[in-house]
């Protein structure tokens, strides 16, 4: 059962989804906290604006909670994603030394934390990360079916 705060705080990744949603991007969103909850860090997917491959919200976020904290190591951190992260997310959060991961609905065709591969509880690798899958799963989910709804109807991609 999610916390208040686990709660309190996907819905500020839920903001930062519904942002890239405006800007024609896929609605995912994050927010990094630091041990007493304080937000380090924002991010939003930010691929179509800012014509980026790598613009996952998960990296947005963890670039300006690093940028905030003076240093890569984020190891008191706990990152809030309304999906689960991909590859390339799952490795940075890895490299961050991220704590806690709090994530929205499972992404069955490109997630890294238990869908496809297990990267955050790796052994093999110099870092593990506690997760929590599934805080507003519903809502987050819903805003993908939508977005995805809405962009088959127009014809587009």
């Amino acid at each position: 059962m999610p916390s208040e705060a686990d709660l309190e705080l996907m819905n500020l990744a839920l903001e930062q989804a519904d942002l890239a949603a405006l800007d024609g991007d896929v609605p995912v969103g994050c927010v990094v906290v630091d041990d007493q909850g304080q937000v380090l860090g924002r991010g939003r997917n930010r691929r179509e604006i800012d014509k980026d491959p790598t613009a996952h919200a998960e990296l947005v976020a963890l670039r300006e909670a690093a940028r905030t904290q003076g240093t890569w190591h984020l190891c008191d951190a706990t990152l809030y994603v309304t999906v689960e992260p991909c590859p390339m997310c799952a490795g940075a959060i890895v490299n961050a030394r991220v704590r806690r991961v709090v994530y929205g609905c499972d992404d069955p065709k490109a997630g890294a934390v238990r869908s496809l591969f297990t990267l955050l509880g790796d052994p093999r690798l110099n870092h593990q990360v506690e997760v929590e899958p599934g805080v507003l799963a519903d809502a987050c989910a819903d805003r993908l079916r939508s977005f995805f709804a809405a962009l088959r109807r127009s014809g587009k991609k």
